[in-house]
């Protein structure tokens, strides 16, 4: 069974509404943003709350004629991006997208690259930012620890959580910035006083992919952050060396939270991206 139609028309002919709701057979929540008939699809990374593109990157798109695709995936995927890509590909065959865009961050970013080997007939382009094809010795060590914590029971007091996320987030530069790190420290500390937060932890390292990421034939920009301590640029960089004519650009002045820290020159990145990106016929549906 099929899931909604691409663009569904009332009995006299109105267009779909700006904002729809649903979920997959298999209980993924979605919410389709806007009525254009380019779809890109939003994948967020560890805690998988769709919400998070809706406050900067949903309005851009959406002004810009494209119809965006966001979803919850939560502690369902936090077994890795294997699990993640599953999701998303259920997403785009429930929806029955044409090709479409598909963004990435962290664990997002993780996923997308995972489906670009299995399933490339899902995606026109991606866009992978804060990404990485290996471990590193920081990384590992620090899903050491969070594991090691998480194991032991250990919850630690919200507002000492909080600056922990905030240091791991967020760039010098946004930090050195009293009233931004104030801001900041409200949100990560509500989060963490919720139990928001635990789901945003780092996950486990990642297997070394680079030599299979030599297969994926989807136009693809990588986007590196340039203060990312947890997602560190130079990773990112060497995945754009692996996939044939992907592309590299860094933003400067932010942390593994770019997207949200320097929202405007994300938001131009991507824009710029999609510019440079063949349309797909929207009428076409993708193989199943």
């Amino acid at each position: 069974m099929r899931g909604p139609a691409p663009h569904p028309r009332g009995p006299q002919g109105a267009a779909r509404p700006a904002r729809t709701t649903g979920r997959t057979p298999g209980g993924t929540a979605y919410t389709q943003h806007g009525t254009g008939d380019l779809p890109v699809v939003l994948v967020a990374g560890g805690g998988g709350a769709g919400r998070i593109w809706e406050h900067h990157q949903v309005p851009a798109l959406t002004a810009a004629g494209r119809r965006v695709v966001t979803f919850d995936h939560g502690p369902t995927a936090a077994a890795g991006a294997t699990e993640l890509a599953a999701l998303t590909r259920e997403l785009l065959i429930w929806l029955d997208l044409p090709p479409c865009v598909l963004v990435g961050h962290s664990l997002g970013a993780l996923a997308v690259q995972e489906l670009l080997l299995t399933d490339p007939h899902l995606a026109s382009g991606a866009l992978l930012a804060a990404t990485r094809g290996r471990p590193d010795a920081v990384g590992e060590a620090l899903a050491r620890a969070e594991a090691a914590s998480a194991a032991a029971g250990i919850r630690l007091p919200p507002e000492y959580e909080a600056f922990v996320r905030l240091v791991q987030n967020l760039s010098p530069r946004t930090l050195a910035d009293e009233n931004a790190a104030a801001e900041w420290l409200d949100l990560f500390e509500i989060a963490a006083a919720t139990g928001a937060s635990a789901a945003n932890r780092p996950g486990p390292a990642v297997a070394d992919r680079l030599a299979a990421y030599g297969r994926i034939r989807v136009p693809v920009l990588v986007l590196g952050f340039a203060d990312d301590v947890l997602a560190p640029a130079p990773l990112g960089r060497e995945v754009a060396s692996a996939i044939p004519g992907a592309r590299y650009t860094e933003l400067p002045d932010t942390g593994h939270l770019g997207f949200l820290e320097r929202p405007e020159a994300f938001n131009t990145v991507l824009l710029d991206f999609l510019a440079t990106l063949a349309p797909t016929d929207p009428g076409v549906p993708h193989a199943r």
